[in-house]
């Protein structure tokens, strides 16, 4: 199904359609003639009313561009894929509650006017995805599992070859987004030991690394026209509706969890509230660009981790999965992805005012474990 037929069509620029201002005084001048109100002494004033979150405009490019003005005009048009999935799903909520209007691209029958239907792994035309302010790519295979190589194909594919054709095709739209932002993991850095690594390190070796860096490769032609492109380096989202912390909570209170091999590998998290914030802080500032790592600025090591869950649901942790048995279990993906270490810092965040409401992990899992499932996101 097709965006309404406004969205794919290529805004007219000029005064009128992005001039927001409140002329003070007209409220007096109500009701008289056109005559008295060009007679009026009064100096023209311009009253300027609160910045509001963004309005429909185009720059010269013919692109929709995300601008504060004095009043919105229309609300934001953001198009996101994967949104049925863990970080989606809270996502497609966040921006639908500040009034975005949001789009969904679903693989099945379209069941209303905000769903449309595609293909990720053919050629998406040009038309579904223009007129839209933002396009958010989440869409990716699980990678947790053994990895066979069918398992390996459909990991990697569900990343490469879905976001070369949604950037083929917003580079051939009509009315391109200003921002296109796509998932990317911290696997690409790879295993790295006790290493702090920011945005500015190099990738590293391994099945996971290899496939992150052609994950954000595949991005560059929406390059082309959209006037940033975003790629987010995601950590563990700690949410207890889905993800890793779900898997871990009934071992954990039955008193059956412990360290992972050593335990010394190091565990970058992110709460999703944290996460779903820190996406929004990216939209509306439109100097962040590039690798963005997305977790907590505190990572912790698997033993940390492990002792704090186990505090936070009052229960011992003293049954430690040795490596072997971890190998044995896993495979490859035990190797990268459950013994591997990689101590990421949100450098790009922090250092652009982005505030953490869970920057400490013992208060993440407080918050998690305490809350009602039915308030979470």
């Amino acid at each position: 199904m097709l965006p309404p037929a406004n969205v794919g069509e290529r805004p007219r620029t000029g005064p009128v359609d992005c001039l927001c201002l409140i002329i003070a005084g007209r409220r007096d001048m109500e009701g008289q003639p056109p005559s008295a109100v060009r007679r009026s002494k009064a100096p023209l004033r311009v009253k300027k009313q609160p910045p509001t979150p963004v309005e429909r405009c185009s720059d010269s490019r013919g692109r929709l561009s995300l601008q504060p003005q004095y009043r919105m005009c229309r609300m934001p048009r953001i198009l996101i894929s994967g949104a049925s999935g863990l970080v989606g799903t809270a996502l497609v909520t966040a921006l639908e509650k500040r009034g975005d209007e949001v789009y969904r691209l679903v693989r099945r029958e379209p069941r209303n006017a905000f769903e449309i239907c595609w293909d990720p792994m053919q050629d998406v035309p040009a038309e579904l995805v223009s007129g839209f302010h933002v396009v958010i790519h989440l869409s990716g295979e699980t990678v947790a599992g053994r990895w066979t190589e069918r398992k390996k194909r459909r990991i990697r594919d569900s990343r490469v070859v879905s976001t070369q054709n949604l950037a083929l095709a917003l580079a051939k739209a009509d009315t391109p987004p200003q921002t296109f932002i796509c998932a990317s993991a911290t696997g690409y850095y790879g295993n790295r030991g006790d290493e702090v690594l920011s945005e500015q390190s190099a990738s590293g070796q391994g099945f996971l690394a290899e496939t992150s860096r052609e994950w954000e490769d595949a991005t560059q032609p929406a390059a082309q026209t959209a006037d940033r492109v975003v790629n987010l380096r995601i950590g563990v989202v700690l949410s207890r509706k889905g993800g890793a912390l779900k898997q871990m909570l009934l071992p954990f209170r039955l008193g059956l969890g412990g360290k992972i091999g050593s335990g010394r590998q190091w565990f970058s998290w992110i709460h999703v509230d944290d996460l779903l914030a820190a996406v929004l802080h990216i939209i509306e500032h439109s100097y962040l660009r590039g690798p963005v790592n997305m977790v907590s600025p505190n990572p912790v090591t698997n033993a940390a981790f492990t002792k704090s869950l186990a505090e936070a649901v009052r229960r011992p942790a003293i049954f430690p999965v040795p490596a072997f048995m971890v190998r044995l279990a896993f495979g490859e993906f035990a190797e990268e992805g459950l013994l591997a270490s990689a101590r990421v810092v949100p450098r790009k965040l922090v250092e652009n005012g982005f505030r953490f409401q869970y920057p400490e992990l013992r208060r993440a899992l407080e918050d998690l474990l305490n809350r009602p499932l039915e308030a979470m996101s």
